[in-house]
């Protein structure tokens, strides 16, 4: 669409905070749903260093099966 004329700046903020157009709908969003228990972010690290230290005992044990 080719506008006839340029809008103003006071054109312009009533399009877009002035009075809504009956076709547009505002939706509410729902809260988020917490899925399950989160863990902080040293919770994380500690699980991290758990499993990387297990990789270590499960190298060694492949090596002395070899």
């Amino acid at each position: 669409m080719e506008r006839l004329r340029p809008l103003t700046e006071s054109e312009c903020y009533t399009r877009l905070y002035g009075q809504r157009d009956p076709t547009v709908t505002i939706i509410s969003r729902q809260a988020r749903v917490n899925p399950g228990p989160t863990m902080t972010g040293e919770e994380l690290l500690r699980a991290f260093d758990v499993r990387l230290d297990g990789r270590d005992d499960l190298a060694s044990v492949d090596a002395e099966a070899a």
